[in-house]
This record gives C-alpha cells, structure tokens and sequence, in this order.
C-alpha cells in the first residue's frame, strides 16, 4: 500500500513541476499559429477584394473591404488596403446612387405607323399639388414618334395647365441648383391628355444627360405656377437612339 500512495505522491510532484519554458513556447507557437490563420484569412478577403477592384465593381469592393477593415484590421492585407479605401467607399456610393436614379427612368418601344415609337419618362421626385386636390404624380416624357416625330412635354394627373398656355407659355428650367432658364411650351388644345410640349425638346434632352437634377417651373389652370423636380442622373441615352 505504501509503494501505490508514494507512486501518486511522486507523480502529483512530477506534475506540479512543469517546465516553464515550455509552456512559454507552446503559449508562443499557438499565438503565432492564431496570427498566422488569422493573416490567411485576412488575404482571402483581400484577393475578393482585389478581384472585385480590377473589374470595377466598387459596391462589392467596398463591402469586402469593410469586411476585411471590421474582421482582421490589424492585419497586413488591411494595412495594404486602407490607403485607397475611403476612395472606393466614395465611388461604391456614386455607383449606389446612379442604379438608383437609373430605375427612376421608364423606357417603352411600341409599334406605330411607319417604325416605332420610343419614349424614355420619369415622375417628378415629389408629388405636386396642381389644384388644391392634392399632391399628384407629374411626368415628364421624351418621345420619338415616326409619324409625329420628337417630343418633350410634361403630363398632369388632374387639372390642367394655365388657359394661355393652349397659345403659347413659357417654362422656367434649372439644370442642378443653377439659375433658371426660360423655355418656350405649349398644351395642345386636345382632351387626350393633360399635357405641356416643351418646345425646344433637344435642348431639354441635352440638359436631362448632364445634369443630376432638373426642376421646371410650369404656370397651372388654378392660378400661379407650379415647381416639378427630376431626378434625371440616370437617364439611359443608349433607349433613345440619334437622340444624343
């Protein structure tokens, strides 16, 4: 009995009297192995990264980047990446806001009398109120017609445009904050829709492909003039052929 509890004992000592050295090592190599997985998983992020830059798709780049930046941003891919990240974060935005303003647009090809007519139309950013019934949806629309050729005009839901304006009237333009600009307009004197041509349909169109913005100004049925905002950025001139 007394050989078993002396075996214990000696083996409870040996136990008790670890070399700390070793334990110093082995604490070392699991730190490093943990540093060393970690920077593994850090440069798979970054090569998605990588890939999602050298085909320019910012909005992926950016939510790899933030991926990386968040999880591992004591890492070197994160070092290596974070010079040139707050760039595409911005360009991951731009590109954000352009899908949105370019599903804004509506595009339609249907057939008509000699060809196709093609129109390209947008709704004003806000709702307006024409005649005191309500805020109400306002159109703006380009249309290429083979027979009546090429249009811009406005489209009311309700009510109508001022009287004078069957003759001739004028819209005030303003391309992203700048002054307003005059442009000739006139309602066809037809009941098949509330609807205001702007004269000078290129000039309109050219100012719709630069600008992010355009407001105009139009006078209504009611009294005083009404302000329709667009948010025109993404429109699409490719819908519109020769138009550009």
């Amino acid at each position: 009995m007394k050989p078993l509890i002396l075996g214990v004992l000696c083996a409870l000592a040996v136990a008790g009297c670890s070399d700390p050295e070793a334990e110093r090592q082995q604490q070392q190599a699991a730190a490093a192995q943990e540093r060393a997985k970690r920077e593994a998983d850090a440069e798979g992020i970054g090569k998605l990264y990588d890939a999602a830059l050298n085909g320019a798709d910012w909005e992926k780049a950016k939510i790899h980047g933030a991926a990386l930046m968040d999880q591992f941003p004591d890492s070197e891919t994160a070092k290596r990446i974070e010079p040139g990240f707050a760039e595409v974060k911005e360009k991951a935005d731009a590109a954000r806001e352009l899908r949105r303003m370019q599903a804004l647009w509506n595009y339609n090809q249907v057939p008509a009398k000699g060809g196709t007519q093609r129109s390209a139309a947008i709704y004003s950013k806000d709702r307006v109120d024409v005649d005191g019934s309500g805020a109400k949806p306002v159109n703006l629309v380009f249309r290429d017609h083979p027979e009546w050729k090429r249009h811009a005009y406005l489209v009311l839901q309700v009510s109508d445009f001022a009287k004078a304006c069957y003759r001739n009237c004028q819209v005030k333009v303003s391309v992203d904050g700048a002054a307003p600009r005059t442009m000739a307009a006139h309602r066809p004197d037809t009941d098949e829709a509330i609807a205001m041509f702007i004269d000078d349909n290129r000039g309109l169109w050219r100012q719709a492909r630069k600008a992010k913005v355009i407001e105009i100004e139009f006078p209504v049925k009611a009294g005083g003039s009404r302000k329709a905002v667009f948010e025109v950025g993404g429109l699409d001139g490719s819908q519109m052929p020769n138009w550009d």
